[in-house]
């Protein structure tokens, strides 16, 4: 999940707070990997009027639910049009942003927390958007279940929780499997970005990504921050402390 600023996320900041037997929790057998990946870790939040309000009104037309089983997306979404993935949104706000911008685009957003579920919801009634849904599941499950072979345009991963302590490093979303899958829902062309202010972690997957063949950088290592991705207020402030910031895009080879 995108770690937005957690006084307004309600959530811990990385997993400084996060004990060792909750982050064990995280593991068990999938096949995209020997230890079960997943694409969260639960943490308590609370879920505001506002927020149970936009998910009563409008959870029905924009929450798919979750179903081991290939939708037709063009059905779901109202059209065909370029299909971005965004695993862990966080409190919603940039996805909001981005597909207020690019109105042609379709976006899909997974995230396991009703918290950051009902803010977008929220910002999607409020800016009366209408090309994104919503997946309240684990993101793996998702790729492995409801998404086609090449049938993305992009992929989003924003901030993904460093787990920063050497110890949790497995338990971090980009993984070999993992960017393998997502690779394999990506069209020939279609990209993958990556963002993360934490330096260990955007070496490590400069590495992953850069491992996957077929996949290509398209930079000679890190990017410059797309356009299209906003500067959150939390990576704002940080920056004004001299903190970094990692982009990373890779697209799918052709062929």
């Amino acid at each position: 999940m995108m770690h937005d600023d957690p006084n307004e996320a309600g959530l811990p900041p990385h997993d400084d707070a996060i004990p060792d037997e909750a982050a064990e929790g995280a593991d068990a057998v999938n096949p995209l990997h020997h230890r079960r990946i997943r694409s969260f870790v639960t943490r308590a939040g609370r879920v505001s009027t506002g927020q149970r309000r936009a998910m009563d009104e409008l959870g029905p037309r924009f929450v798919v639910p979750y179903a081991p089983e290939l939708p037709d997306w063009n059905a779901v979404f109202g059209r065909s049009a370029p299909r971005i993935l965004e695993i862990g949104f966080g409190m919603g706000a940039s996805t909001a942003e981005i597909a207020a911008n690019r109105p042609g685009d379709d976006f899909l957003g997974v995230e396991v927390h009703e918290p950051g579920v009902g803010a977008l919801l929220k910002l999607i009634g409020e800016q009366d958007l209408t090309n994104i849904r919503i997946i309240q599941h684990d993101a793996v499950e998702v790729l492995e279940h409801m998404l086609a072979p090449e049938s993305l345009d992009g992929v989003h991963i924003f901030f993904p929780d460093p787990w920063h302590k050497a110890r949790h490093h497995k338990r971090r979303l980009i993984q070999p499997p993992l960017v393998a899958h997502l690779a394999s829902r990506l069209k020939p062309g279609a990209y993958i970005h990556c963002a993360t202010d934490w330096q260990n972690y955007a070496e490590q997957m400069l590495d992953v990504l850069g491992a996957e063949p077929t996949l290509e950088n398209t930079a000679s290592d890190y990017a410059p921050r797309p356009d299209y991705r906003p500067v959150t207020k939390f990576e704002r402030r940080g920056l004004r402390l001299g903190h970094g910031v990692w982009d990373l895009v890779f697209r799918k080879r052709a062929g």
